[in-house]
């Protein structure tokens, strides 16, 4: 059924207006605006950009958003870094995993509950990322926040969380993701209980769908199952709001007595959209062999040098495994990529304990890792059945630069100190005298 909600399509030029004729046609800013509304441009990318790289929208809004910046003042929210961000936190180099982060019981919202646990790159020159964890368990009522330092990319583990932006409202829950672009303004609320998921911020060139290549016209991602909402406004006078900004790793507050959420209608194709990683149509191998974990992107951001990422996104789903003689599990190897990965639900095929929903791990470049023993063991002497993978969803954030851990994540509680021993049961089996190991 077709959700009203949202428009489909990916990079589409949307128009969209909550109140009937407050979109202007065949002109983007007329002398006077319907409603007695004005007109703003948001770009996401420079003016002279190529038509195919161009980002912007128009906004018609009750209050220019200059009106939504007064005085600012600086805060400081200890939990939130940016690149470049190196410290001694003590931590030796290694593969690294982590339980999940308990959820506390005093009130965060997603902007307090916002906690960094790598970072990579130069926000500076706008090149790398950031990988956080938010807990949130309270509303944004009267906060909102942007961030002018790269889109965020909202990936919830438990519970869901409603997301308005100046565009509209996304609705989000695990198993989908939520994609909000740089410098747009938003609040989050948690519906039905507490949320508590990841988070990537990307300093780089903004998420676009990966080339095909040889696989044509359809598979993976497909356009129409990403969601654009409709334009929705929220008219709020007279009451103290907070605008939380952050420019350069800086976080900036001012207060204002209004809503900045009061764009009545836009349109363009620089715009917040969700997608559910269930439509993701995976392509494998149907005889033998297991192809490189590229052909799982489901989003790249990329970096200017051709197959080269700032971010690949990338999610393992249910999918069925089919490949004759072959060790179908992920494969040992080391990386030229860092990889940040988590789990959403259920069991990773590569890990059979320790790695849980809400989890995650981090293998910087060069480190090698791949499956543990059990996974090894098992995958090795399994029938090669048709087998399908049912009720798991892993995803990565893999950047092209060393993810930098931060103090927080050096320090919680949760991270496993035995992750190595995982490998510990990798022994020699190498027999000179036996060609067909046969365990």
């Amino acid at each position: 059924m077709i959700d009203d909600r949202y428009m489909p399509g990916f990079g589409n030029d949307f128009e969209t207006e909550a109140m009937p004729g407050a979109l202007p046609q065949g002109q983007n800013s007329p002398q006077r605006c319907a409603y007695g509304l004005y007109a703003e441009q948001l770009s996401g990318s420079p003016f002279t950009a190529p038509r195919g790289a161009n980002e912007r929208s128009w906004l018609y809004r009750m209050r220019p958003s200059v009106r939504h910046t007064g005085r600012f003042r600086r805060v400081d929210l200890p939990f939130w870094k940016t690149a470049p961000h190196i410290v001694d936190h003590g931590l030796p180099l290694g593969q690294l995993r982590w339980d999940p982060v308990p959820i506390p019981d005093e009130p965060l919202t997603f902007l307090t509950g916002l906690r960094t646990l790598t970072t990579a790159g130069d926000v500076y020159t706008q090149v790398g990322m950031a990988v956080h964890v938010y807990l949130a368990s309270a509303p944004m009522v009267d906060d909102y926040m942007v961030d002018a330092d790269g889109e965020l990319m909202v990936v919830p583990e438990t519970g869901r969380l409603r997301i308005a932006t100046e565009l509209g409202v996304l609705e989000v829950g695990g198993g989908d993701i939520a994609v909000i672009p740089r410098g747009m303004k938003f609040k989050v609320e948690p519906v039905g209980g507490p949320s508590r998921g990841y988070v990537c911020e990307n300093y780089g060139a903004k998420f676009t769908l990966p080339d095909r290549g040889p696989i044509g016209a359809n598979c993976l991602a497909n356009p129409r199952d990403f969601k654009t909402p409709v334009a929705a406004f929220e008219e709020k006078d007279g009451t103290p709001c907070r605008l939380y900004f952050k420019w350069c790793g800086q976080v900036h507050v001012t207060e204002i007595m209004h809503s900045p959420l009061d764009v009545v209608a836009w349109h363009g194709n620089y715009a917040p959209y969700r997608y559910d990683l269930r439509t993701f149509s995976p392509v494998g191998a149907i005889l033998f062999d297991h192809p490189d974990p590229s052909i799982f992107t489901v989003l790249t951001a990329p970096s200017g040098e051709a197959g080269t990422a700032n971010v690949d996104f990338v999610i393992f789903p249910e999918r069925w495994m089919v490949a004759e003689h072959s060790f179908r599990p992920p494969w040992y190897h080391m990386n030229i990529m860092s990889e940040f990965m988590g789990l959403i639900y259920g069991q990773y095929d590569a890990k059979e304990r320790g790695f849980v929903p809400g989890g995650f791990s981090l293998h910087n470049m060069m480190l090698p890792h791949g499956p543990d023993a059990s996974a090894f063991d098992k995958a090795s002497f399994a029938d090669l059945k048709p087998h399908k993978l049912t009720d798991t969803l892993a995803f990565m954030f893999e950047t092209r630069f060393p993810q930098q851990l931060t103090t927080y994540a050096a320090t919680l509680p949760g991270l496993q100190e035995d992750y190595a021993d995982c490998w510990s049961g990798l022994e020699k089996n190498f027999d000179r005298n036996r060609r067909e190991w046969n365990g």
